[in-house]
Formats: structure tokens, sequence, C-alpha cells
């Protein structure tokens, strides 16, 4: 069984680190949105492909989801006693890491290798691939400050500001991997996670030519959004400032003439009819991933369903 997941941010990341507990190492693929990224203090930052790859390698904060267990910060300490920008947390071991690969891409690496070599330094079996080598910025339009690079508005700003649009910058241009290119073509299943509709996976969608490497997969989505709220992050808000009532449903209209199958958590079962006259197929289970073994649970029941999708 080949699986290609698309993933970005917390929820991303433990659904699949579930599926990387079920599937074998080399049936699984993880495409990781690339948005985010920024250049702070002179490094090269991918916070998606960061927590995604500390969360497999076991290496992640229990506590927050992201960043490193039992990180020290030594250096953030000394950056404030200099007023240098402190508003991102940069952990003494995260850092390394952003040495490592801003050191590697300027020795002419592509970030997919960068991310390659990290992973097996990281021990992780599985392939984790950028959604694109070139840089793509994703810019939030706000009512109270104006446009801001993501992690100024997700950080700096904690998701206060009222969002009025997102957009895309450099994504004209963003080519996937020919690596992420092959897993797609091989793949039977493809497994949309738990992350932000708007930031995480719209990024990906958005890279010329992914969305017809789709086309003929079986593809299910797992909403973020449980009993109208998100676990983590904006993406509830973002579905109120976009006008949206933010539900399983809205998710599933989101991801409407892409998707077979769509998961969502019990608490929101009534929503089921809803998403059936939208032509999704939909089925309710546990998917508030408060421990290991529910991850795993939760990757086996997406896993399941889509295998059910294929018989259709």
């Amino acid at each position: 069984m080949k699986v290609v997941a698309l993933a970005g941010g917390v929820g991303g990341a433990k659904l699949a680190w579930g599926l990387a507990q079920v599937l074998k190492n080399d049936e699984l693929t993880i495409i990781v949105n690339t948005g985010d990224d920024f250049i702070h203090l002179g490094l090269n930052i991918s916070p998606d492909i960061d927590t995604v790859c500390y969360t497999l390698a076991n290496l992640a904060n229990p506590s927050t989801g992201w960043g490193r267990n039992d990180e020290c910060f030594f250096c953030l300490e000394e950056l404030k006693k200099f007023s240098a920008p402190d508003w991102f947390n940069l952990g003494d071991k995260d850092l390394a890491l952003h040495l490592v690969r801003t050191n590697l891409l300027k020795d002419g690496w592509t970030l997919s290798q960068v991310t390659r070599y990290l992973c097996e330094k990281m021990a992780i079996q599985q392939s984790i691939i950028p959604m694109s080598d070139t840089p793509v910025s994703t810019l939030v339009h706000t009512k109270e400050l104006g446009v801001l690079p993501f992690q100024e508005y997700f950080v700096k700003h904690q998701c206060q500001p009222t969002m009025t649009g997102v957009d895309f910058e450099g994504i004209e241009l963003a080519e996937l991997p020919e690596a992420g290119v092959k897993s797609l073509n091989e793949a039977e299943r493809i497994i949309i996670c738990p992350s932000n509709p708007w930031v995480s996976i719209q990024p990906i969608l958005k890279v010329p030519g992914l969305r017809s490497l789709l086309s003929d997969k079986p593809v299910v989505a797992v909403s973020p959004i449980i009993g109208g709220k998100t676990v983590k992050g904006p993406a509830a808000k973002m579905f109120s400032e976009m006008g949206i009532q933010p539900s399983a449903f809205a998710v599933a209209q989101f991801y409407r003439g892409l998707i077979e199958g769509f998961v969502i958590d019990n608490v929101d079962k009534e929503q089921m009819h809803e998403i059936e006259r939208c032509g999704i197929i939909p089925i309710a289970v546990n998917t508030l991933m408060s421990d290991n073994s529910i991850r795993i649970g939760l990757a086996k029941d997406v896993l399941a369903f889509s295998e059910t999708l294929m018989k259709v």
C-alpha cells in the first residue's frame, strides 16, 4: 500500500506519526507545507517541516506539539539582552537544525535534499518532502495591520488581527520536487491530514500541477475542526472571519470537488447528512488525538475508510 499524506502544523504531524506506526516505512510519504518558511536572524526556518520531522523522530515537545523536547533557550535569552528580535522562540537544539539547513542551502543544496539529509540524521525512515524547493510565502491580509507574513501573524501577533484574505507569494513558480511527483504517481491513497485548510493545506494544493496528480486517486480528508473549534491554531477563527460558520461541514465544503471521503469527529456526526449532500462520503470516529493510542487508532480508521472508497 502506497500512501501520501498532505500535512502542516501540529495536527498534521500527529496523524502523520500515527500513520507511520501503522504503515511500513516505504509505504508512507508526507508532503509538507512550506508556505510558512521564512528567514529569521539570517536563518532559513521551515516550521511545518520541522514539526513533522520532530514528531516522527519522537523529539517534539509533548506539551506544545512543536519545537524540541527538553529544550533550553540560552541563546534566546542572550538575544533579548542585545534587543534583537526575540518574538520567534528559537530553542538551542532547534537552532542547531536551522544552522545546518541554512549552511546546506547556501552550499547549493535544494530544500528537499536538505530535508532528506536531516531525516537521515534523525533516523526518520519515512519520506518527508517539501511541497516546493523554491520559496513560497504565505501572506495574511488583515483588517488592522495590512499584509503580514504568516509567522508574524501567527507568532508575533498571536493570530489576533482579523484575517480578510490570504495569498501565496511565489506559488506560480513553485514546483513539486521530483520525489513528490513520483510518490503521488505511485500512491494508492491520498490523506489530507487535520491541518489548517487555509494556510497549511491550501498552499500545497496550489502548487502548479499538484491537483492534477490527485485527480484519479481516492482522497480522504480529516477535519481539523471538532465541535466548531480547533484544538490548536486559528482555522476556526479564519473561517469565521471569512464569513463562514466554523464546522466540520465548512471544512468539507472547502475541499469539495477534491475529496471523496471525509473523516469527522463523533461530536459532529449530525453533520453527516449535510456532507453527503455535497457528494462526499463521511465517517464519524474519535479524531481528538490526545494520546498516542488515539493517533494510531485514527490512522487505522482513516486507512480502513480509504479502503472502502477504493471499492465504491
